[in-house]
């Protein structure tokens, strides 16, 4: 099947002759480097979006060649390029990653994409979180998580109420498991259906950025409407590796192996009338450049930008008198 390409205007490799006169540098004087444009994520965002109205006429089976060539052409188009070259991977790699990614993918219910339309769009979103940030350190196994010093204990601050936000922890024991499993039975609505945190640790300005958020969702929902629930915080590379495993859409490199990517669910608020208040709220948060969000179906991915980091390290000390 042939793609049309939908480009117009000059093609890439082509010299195109400039309108604009030379600037005339002074003999013996360096040229200082152009400073690095900031990718255009609206663009991109809306460019993947086009792409995934594409890929979901290429559903079928028998169209897995005519995707690759799809694929080939729209992540070279300047919206996409620009953002997948600025990541540490680069555009090669990121392509190369995406067509491993798409190579690999069987539906399960654990997954959290449905098809593969829902694996492109998680996995191209989430690239925003990588090149956010693309200098941070990635926290690489379980041990270096719970001796960071960049991070606090979700639960002294719960015991204390100050949190605006609720989250579960894992059980860490076959007892545990069995406890949470009768209670699922007992009352299947009363809590959203996650494994919950495997850490229940978090850096401060996603406190912040956490708080802010479900005062803000408090406010415009219906009195009884149970306040924000977190379904996943930070995850080490060696906990996200054992989900991939699993059969999850845990992307690598993540923006929560970094410690600054949330999963908040959604589903769940269904039943309460608030699910789209809350959709509302988290895309409006991303317009204001505070978030990247990710769609991911039953819970949705945010990833604190760095612009909003300081604002919101600052909030969570006001909050907590430090």
């Amino acid at each position: 099947m042939r793609v049309p390409s939908r480009r117009t205007g000059p093609q890439l490799g082509l010299p195109v002759a400039s309108a604009t006169p030379a600037r005339r540098v002074a003999r013996g004087v360096a040229r200082r480097p152009a400073p690095p444009a900031t990718p255009d994520l609206a663009a991109y965002r809306a460019a993947v979006a086009e792409l995934l109205i594409e890929v979901g006429a290429l559903a079928e089976p028998e169209s897995t060649g005519a995707r690759q060539v799809l694929l080939d052409e729209r992540l070279r188009e300047p919206a996409i390029a620009a953002v997948l070259d600025a990541t540490p991977q680069g555009i090669i790699g990121a392509r190369e990653t995406l067509l491993l990614e798409m190579a690999r993918y069987r539906p399960n219910p654990r997954s959290s994409a449905a098809d593969l339309t829902a694996l492109i769009r998680i996995y191209l979103l989430s690239r925003i979180d990588v090149l956010w940030w693309r200098d941070a350190p990635t926290f690489m196994t379980d041990a270096e998580v719970n001796a960071s010093a960049d991070l606090v204990d979700l639960e002294w601050l719960r015991r204390r109420d100050l949190l605006r936000f609720r989250y579960q922890q894992q059980p860490g024991t076959l007892v545990g498991r069995g406890v949470r499993a009768v209670g699922r039975r007992l009352l299947p609505e009363a809590r959203p259906h996650t494994a919950g945190l495997k850490f229940r640790r978090a850096r401060r300005e996603v406190i912040g950025l956490l708080n802010d958020i479900g005062r803000e969702f408090d406010r415009i929902t219906p009195p009884g409407t149970p306040p924000l629930w977190v379904t996943s915080l930070v995850r080490s590379a060696e906990h996200q590796h054992q989900l991939r495993r699993l059969g999850y859409a845990a992307m690598v490199p993540s923006g929560h192996c970094l410690g600054y990517a949330v999963d908040v669910e959604l589903a769940w608020f269904e039943r309460f009338g608030a699910r789209d208040a809350l959709a509302g709220l988290l895309l409006a948060r991303q317009r204001a450049g505070e978030v990247n969000v990710v769609d991911e179906g039953q819970a949705w991915h945010l990833c604190l930008a760095p612009a909003a980091g300081l604002r919101f390290r600052r909030s969570y000390e006001a909050e907590m008198g430090v």
